[in-house]
């Protein structure tokens, strides 16, 4: 008999157009919307970073988000944050004053959260074994062509017709694109008499025996409370934070850096973040593939250098096109390769049962870069006028942070299990 379609990759394909919708109009968006506002307001590089990192509410939202997804649903979970999202980009629309933009971001930001990656991640993990990196990546994809969107159509309309009319109108195609994505969601293969990866417990094991090349979860699903008494969890979670450190950073000031350090046109930024987002697309399929049959933690190792690597030229490029090509294509391809690993070697190492908790208590540590990152870089041009000092600061923090990654080695078993297994 003809096995049935796998349902996962309905999952994975509406997961990669959610991110799509969400990254254009909103996370990858922020540079240009952050040069409107302080083109408009004349607010300071240093407060627009620091209302940024202001905002990140990944980190207390990750536990209770974590369970909340358990207990209710990604799909309500993800029709709730659509539906946050779409008001705070209504309200975002009014701004006219600097408490505004803060109050108004955080709303889109606890929408983005609920109803985008966290989210989007934990159901995908549950559907997938052999296959993780892949699925996470492909969903990730999304992101990545959101933000190609970014950097030429919203990046055009915000300067053709104004960030006010820009920001109206993503609120009403929030609504309208993302909420009928969400009815493809169920959370556990097993809810639709389905299995994990598509194949039966049996048909999984003969080929875990047959691969033993390939990487694949723990025998063992570990609880939060096991997890947390792991190395393997802080070890993660601050690396993770410690690459988002540079990734936050670039997010925020890169555009005002090309323009006004580095004085490209606003056209050729547009084109420079394209190149560094179509790297980064290209990361996250092939760095899917390859985490599903290689190392994750040594690739991602390689990859925390990439990143250092990429924003050491940017700082000191100095105009010169080479440098700044070499970093589009170095930062865009370790972002989209790590990104992927991050969600994967968690499920890896912990397991899928408890998964949503631990990815929850993990983002609450890993949101100390997102919230270190733009404002480093922010105070310290307003401090130099330069973004130089900010940029080399947090590379070089980076660098000492993939350190954490080199001690990520995969935990012993629980002794709950030892034990289990003694007894049995």
């Amino acid at each position: 008999m003809r096995r049935p379609w796998f349902h996962g990759w309905w999952i994975v394909v509406a997961g990669a157009a959610i991110q799509f919708i969400m990254s254009a109009l909103m996370l990858q968006s922020f540079g240009f919307y952050a040069a409107a506002l302080v083109k408009e307001f004349g607010w300071s590089r240093g407060t627009v970073g620091a209302a940024f990192s202001f905002a990140r509410v990944e980190g207390p939202m990750g536990p209770p988000q974590g369970w909340m997804v358990v207990r209710y649903g990604s799909r309500l979970i993800l029709q709730v944050g659509i539906v946050i999202l779409a008001g705070g980009f209504l309200l975002f629309a009014l701004i006219d004053s600097l408490w505004q933009f803060f109050v108004f971001y955080i709303v889109m930001s606890i929408g983005a959260t609920l109803g985008g990656f966290p989210t989007i991640t934990i159901a995908t993990v549950s559907w997938f074994d052999r296959f993780r990196s892949t699925a996470l990546g492909i969903s990730a994809v999304g992101f990545a062509l959101g933000g190609i969107t970014a950097s030429s159509v919203v990046a055009y309309a915000i300067i053709e017709f104004g960030w006010r009319e820009t920001s109206l109108a993503s609120g009403i195609l929030m609504l309208a694109l993302g909420l009928p994505l969400t009815f493809l969601f169920h959370d556990r293969p097993e809810d639709i008499g389905q299995h994990v990866d598509g194949i039966s417990p049996a048909e999984r094991e003969a080929y875990r025996h047959a691969q033993p090349a390939r990487t694949f979860s723990t025998d063992v699903d570990y609880t939060l409370r096991e997890a947390l008494h792991t190395r393997a969890f802080w070890m993660i979670s601050l690396g993770h934070g410690s690459a988002l450190l540079v990734v936050t950073a670039v997010q925020v000031h890169l555009v005002l850096h090309l323009t006004n350090s580095l004085g490209y046109s606003d056209g050729a930024a547009r084109w420079i973040l394209t190149s560094m987002i179509a790297m980064q697309a290209i990361g996250q399929v092939a760095g899917g593939a390859l985490g599903d049959w290689f190392s994750k933690r040594l690739i991602v190792i390689v990859c925390m250098g990439m990143h250092v690597a990429g924003l050491m030229l940017i700082a000191w490029a100095g105009g010169n096109l080479l440098a700044v090509v070499g970093f589009s294509v170095l930062h865009g391809l370790a972002w989209g390769t790590r990104g992927p690993m991050m969600q994967a070697i968690r499920a890896d190492y912990f397991g899928r049962t408890h998964f949503g908790a631990i990815s929850g208590w993990s983002t609450a540590i890993t949101t100390i870069g997102p919230i270190l990152g733009p404002v480093i870089a922010g105070f310290l041009y307003d401090w130099t006028g330069s973004y130089r000092l900010g940029f080399t600061v947090v590379a070089l923090m980076a660098a000492a942070g993939s350190i954490f990654f080199v001690l990520s080695t995969r935990p012993a078993p629980p002794k709950r299990a030892i034990a289990e297994v003694a007894g049995g």
